[in-house]
């Protein structure tokens, strides 16, 4: 059987090297399992102390995927071993997951990532934190983790608080999904370039003549994409976001959670964008909305590092709680799209169930985290 993630160096003209890892799980459109983190993690470390490598490419394989996520199916069965209970595998799993999203971010060579097909919760965590991102016309991004009684993680925290006006926290209620105009509206993607110029691209990459300063590669790397992008020009989808982005301000600008997601759901429109977000929200997990107002509420003064701290004691917490479990056997275990929640509105939710939630459950020192930085 071929390896979970693949890894190529290209040579370039010059004697350096464009490394390339690719996630190699069709089947599961490329799910990040704890095996694909155990390998891209000391890889890229290797590349970034290895002065050949100028670059480095991550994409998926096939062409309906980067990455549609975290692999859920596997979190399921350890809390589904014990129901209720601290499931040790889930914080193993989203500890090394968001390591390797904050090594990506903090990653000094320039890090492309090919966000083509479907980028969903975990990958677009990979993808966010790349130097160079790029979208295609087939890019479909959502963070739909209200549908399974998560949170929008992998640094949501950081990134949806530095969108336009509150489309971050729209997006992370409703999870509605965005092309790559939105992509780019909302600083989730750097470039669009049509699908068939990604060999075009490669190839490009191959002569530039890379050298030994960091800041100029990435340089070089920026002008490369934007040729291609230019032979792409007038192809970018319209962003929803953007035509929405008054009604999505005005839904949205309650200080309370309850007044924001009955405003949203009070919307009559008929646009099929914005329904299908109304429809996502109104079956969704009223804790995970409860959850995500307050997560970016907390995440606006946090440094990066203490956004990844938080979501991962919020990752365990939803790990035990169970409404985590309820959502992923709706969704893909029973696939009877019937989650029973425990609250049925979000005007049901017991206030210190959600205190209990961003409780600390670790002492500083003593958070799996804790060696992030700063």
């Amino acid at each position: 059987m071929s390896e979970v993630v693949l890894f190529q160096e290209l040579s370039c003209d010059n004697g350096k090297k464009i490394a390339v890892a690719t996630l190699n799980a069709e089947r599961s459109l490329n799910a990040l399992s704890g095996r694909m983190i155990d390998l891209l993690v000391p890889q890229l470390q290797s590349w970034q102390s290895d002065e050949q490598v100028a670059a480095v490419i991550l994409q998926g394989a096939g062409e309906k995927a980067f990455c549609a996520g975290g692999d859920i199916v596997t979190l399921y069965q350890a809390m589904a071993s014990e129901p209720g209970e601290y499931a040790p595998a889930i914080e193993a799993y989203f500890s090394k997951e968001y390591q390797l999203d904050y090594l990506i971010h903090r990653f000094e060579k320039p890090v492309l990532v090919w966000g083509s097909g479907i980028v969903l919760g975990g990958g677009l965590g990979i993808m966010v934190g790349a130097s160079h991102k790029v979208v295609t016309e087939t890019s479909r991004i959502a963070m739909p983790e209200i549908s399974i009684g998560l949170f929008p993680d992998v640094g949501g925290s950081w990134f949806l608080n530095r969108m336009p006006g509150q489309a971050g926290l729209f997006l992370g209620l409703t999870g509605a999904a965005i092309n790559a105009g939105d992509a780019k509206y909302v600083g989730l993607a750097d470039y669009f370039v049509l699908g068939d110029k990604k060999q075009q691209l490669i190839e490009s990459l191959q002569r530039v003549n890379w050298g030994n300063t960091i800041a100029l590669n990435h340089e070089k790397l920026s002008n490369a994409i934007l040729e291609m992008e230019l032979l792409s020009s007038g192809q970018l989808p319209l962003s929803q976001i953007r035509a929405h982005q008054t009604l999505i301000n005005e839904v949205t600008g309650s200080d309370q959670v309850t007044h924001i997601v009955d405003a949203i759901l009070a919307v009559d429109i008929d646009d099929k964008w914005f329904n299908k977000a109304q429809k996502t929200l109104k079956h969704g997990s009223a804790i995970s909305a409860h959850i995500v107002h307050q997560q970016l509420k907390r995440g606006k003064s946090l440094s990066l590092a203490d956004c990844f701290r938080i979501e991962l004691n919020l990752a365990v917490k939803c790990g035990q709680f169970g409404e985590f479990m309820e959502g992923v056997r709706a969704l893909l275990i029973d696939k009877d799209q019937r989650p029973q929640w425990k609250f049925n509105t979000i005007h049901d939710v017991d206030p210190s169930v959600i205190e209990w939630f961003f409780a600390d459950k670790w002492q500083d020192d003593q958070h799996p985290l804790a060696g992030l930085g700063s």
